[in-house]
């Protein structure tokens, strides 16, 4: 009989329940036995806390393992221990691993009794300098087919990104397999000619950049016997690190996405499988933006088929004038804190790996000890530091001896200090509330899981998080709400231009809400000590003070610096959205087309008031999608909307400095492709494209005509079709709508939402929602198909 669990971490309610139970069994104690009762209640409530979303680890921004992970069509390969372990939970035929040391030993056993003739065996170099050596000896040993994927990423990344022991490189990685018996070695990287006369390769080696990665193992894999490929590209966290310390060199590039060109198809994330793409939300629909403070400037982004990708070299990440300096930042009263000398205080920090999670718990626990309180901190990282769910369990006392245990138990915290909504609403944190008392002040900035990169509408469910947060606060004193919600992310990029800020920017909002028993002077002296950008650090917490007392103060203060992004101005009546896009269709062709979409609209919404007064559900649907088919972005419009004013206010939103463009372009013309997909590539072209494109744009009129250049390709005769085919719709719904058969039209007139991208990937999207569109098509015209009449007619 098991007296702890086994699996996951053991907290303080189970020892003490434990024990109790035996002492009551000797002595019973009626106090004893009500402290029981409270544990196990606690106990209780975190078990059966609901999980409404959950953040898993990932792979960082610019990781090599998002393209190095990658294999044909139809293989399979292990996994082992490092970092490149979580690829398991991705769509990459990545199944099954073993204990270090021991990658493809489990496929010498399998390999007698598989169908399949080989696999592949990924391998970080920290394992293979540790005991994967052996792993591959084994292997040439047992004489089976494999390719080990030996990952050189200069660094053993999952333990903090130390020096490898022995000053390990590529090179002598290829001798040493070399010796052992591996006579097909392949080199790939993101810089095969990097190397210098210093590297003594073994005859033989080849060398390919990352791009041909799958005709390089296609070919490894029909090579009988053991291979290698040794795949070289710098741990992304290690190059962040290098850069701060100047010693590793920081390409003078940035990518930004022109919101307006972008279809949100969510080509780019599939081929980057990069967190630093993420979605925005527009008045067009959810588009695709850089996270520029988490970017890593792997650039593996730019692979997506899409034109609306652009390098910037010389641009700076902008800043709003004057915001974050001391003289700008309105001074606020102190609040009552918490007194340490009644009780101790548990705190559960929440966050994603890699922002700055961890920084929080030191700081606080720095503070404590120039005060000369007693402080025990645990980080619950792990895995967690790779984009996944990061808690800091922080105690605090009055002195040392006053704290018993660290790990913040079920019930026990007095502040969740959420910066990211999904983690602070995942079991651990509900269970760790603590109903009527606990004080929670939650980030909402909706950061994307790297779910979305596969997933092009994943959302975030928010709502239901908040409301699970809610509930598991309940409410204090007088009915008076326990919760903060508030979106820090947001506020710091246009306080500081960097994300970073949020964390401490919580910091202060929480200590200003009285939540944190510690003097600001002492929280900013252990910023101050930190020595990581105390400047913008120590005016973040002090914008989380002014936030607290005056949030409208603040948001005022941003927007007379900064003016919102088009992506921003969302339009909030169905009036505001039909004229919208009329006048985006008469800037698009003309006014004759623009009152095309007019008529068509205006001849929906008197049809829904007549069939279902009040609904406008429809009306909308078709406003919004029928003008995103007649607004096709042929080469054309791409030109248009890169001439447009809002490309270049977008980029002096977030940019500054004297900034030349590179353009990622695919004509059709020039016909690239692929080497190992056969997919079209895209080129590059310098700042003289913004001439081209003025010129190319006011040549719309021939749009459609006999002497249009680009209407006579299948893609753009299918562009025409979609329009004829969605008009021909409407007409049939005219003629049946019903209340019955309402919700029904709605999801028909909306399939254009899934029809995103350009060329081979709208195609592939094309298909897909062609096919759900004749499936809800046969369930509408099998259903209520009564006439409507309408009084137009």
């Amino acid at each position: 009989n098991w007296l702890f669990p086994v699996q996951a971490a053991l907290n303080p309610n189970q020892i003490a329940i434990a024990i109790g139970e035996r002492l009551l069994d000797k002595a019973p104690n009626d106090g004893l036995k009500a402290r029981l009762a409270t544990l196990k209640a606690a106990q209780t409530t975190m078990k059966e806390a609901t999980e409404v979303a959950a953040r898993v680890p990932y792979f960082c921004s610019g990781c090599p393992h998002n393209s190095s992970t990658k294999i044909p069509e139809g293989s399979r390969a292990y996994a082992g221990i490092g970092c490149h372990y979580m690829v398991q939970w991705m769509d990459r035929k990545t199944e099954g691993f073993t204990q270090m040391g021991g990658e493809g030993a489990n496929w010498v056993g399998e390999s007698h009794f598989s169908t399949r003739n080989h696999v592949f065996q990924n391998l970080g170099d920290g394992t293979y300098n540790h005991s994967g050596s052996l792993a591959i000896r084994a292997a040439i040993a047992a004489k089976v087919n494999i390719t080990y994927k030996i990952l050189f990423n200069d660094a053993v990344a999952m333990t903090g990104g130390q020096m490898h022991e022995g000053t390990l490189t590529p090179w002598k990685i290829a001798s040493q397999i070399r010796a052992e018996g591996i006579e097909r070695i392949a080199l790939v990287s993101d810089e095969p000619d990097k190397y210098g006369p210093e590297a003594h390769w073994p005859p033989g080696v080849t060398f390919h950049h990352r791009s041909e990665l799958m005709p390089v193992q296609k070919e490894l894999a029909e090579t009988p016997g053991v291979t290698a490929m040794i795949y070289d590209q710098t741990c992304a966290a290690e190059k962040r690190r290098r850069r701060k310390r100047g010693t590793y060199p920081d390409p003078d590039k940035r990518v930004i996405i022109n919101e307006l060109v972008c279809e949100g198809c969510g080509d780019c994330g599939v081929k980057s499988n990069c967190v630093s793409v993420q979605p925005l939300e527009t008045e067009w629909g959810r588009k695709r933006r850089i996270d520029q403070s988490n970017c890593n400037k792997d650039f593996s982004c730019l692979d997506g088929f899409c034109p609306s990708f652009v390098t910037i070299s010389g641009a700076k990440l902008k800043k709003a004038a004057n915001l974050s300096k001391d003289a700008a930042i309105p001074v606020v009263a102190d609040p009552v804190t918490p007194d340490l000398d009644d009780k101790a205080w548990a705190c559960i920090v929440t966050g994603v790996g890699g922002t700055g999670v961890v920084t929080v718990g030191a700081i606080i626990g720095m503070a404590a000890h120039l005060e000369g309180r007693g402080c025990g901190m645990i980080d619950m990282a792990g895995l967690a530091q790779k984009g996944g769910a990061v808690y800091s369990h922080i105690r605090l006392a009055k002195t040392p001896e006053d704290i018993h245990a660290i790990r913040v138990e079920a019930g026990a915290a007095d502040l969740i200090l959420g910066c990211d909504l999904v983690v602070s609403g995942s079991k651990k944190v509900l269970g760790a509330m603590r109903r009527g008392e606990t004080i929670a002040v939650v980030n909402t900035a909706e950061v994307a899981s790297g779910e979305f990169t596969r997933k092009p509408d994943y959302q975030l469910p928010a709502e239901r998080l908040k409301r699970s947060i809610r509930d598991a606060a309940g409410n204090g004193a007088g009915g008076a709400s326990l919760v903060d919600f508030v979106d820090a992310t947001a506020i710091a990029a246009k306080l500081f231009g960097n994300t970073l800020a949020a964390n401490m920017f919580m910091l202060g909002y929480a200590w200003q809400r009285g939540a944190v028993p510690l003097s600001a002077a002492s929280l900013e002296k252990a910023i101050t000590l930190n020595g990581e950008a105390v400047p913008m650090n120590l005016a973040a917490f002090r914008w989380g003070r002014v936030a607290h007392t005056d949030i409208d103060a603040v948001r005022n203060v941003i927007a007379e610096a900064i003016p919102p992004t088009r992506a921003e101005e969302m339009e909030t009546t169905l009036d505001d959205l039909i004229a919208r896009r009329v006048r985006t269709l008469t800037n698009y062709q003309n006014a004759a087309y623009a009152t095309r979409y007019h008529a068509g609209v205006k001849r929906i919404r008197a049809l829904e008031e007549r069939v279902l007064p009040g609904s406008t559900t429809l009306t909308e649907a078709v406003a919004r999608f029928y003008h995103k088919l007649m607004a096709y972005k042929d080469e054309y419009e791409v030109a248009r909307l890169y001439t447009h004013s809002a490309f270049m206010r977008q980029v002096n939103t977030q940019f500054e400095g004297d900034m030349k463009f590179t353009f990622h372009l695919a004509p059709p013309l020039l016909g690239r492709t692929h080497p190992g997909t056969g997919e079209p590539m895209k080129t590059t072209f310098g700042p003289w494209m913004m001439k081209a494109f003025k010129v190319l744009a006011a040549m719309k009129f021939l749009r459609g005509t006999a002497f249009d250049p680009f209407g006579r390709t299948e893609e753009r005769r299918t562009e025409r079709r979609l329009i004829e085919d969605y008009e021909t719709l409407l007409e049939e719904i005219s003629r049946t709508l019903t209340p019955g058969n309402h919700a029904l039209a709605v999801q028909l007139v909306s399939i254009p939402e899934k029809i995103r991208g350009y060329g081979h990937v709208k195609d592939r999207h094309l298909v897909a929602a062609k096919a759900e569109e004749a499936a809800l098509l046969a369930r509408y015209r099998s259903g209520d198909g009564a006439p409507a009449r309408l009084a137009a007619e």
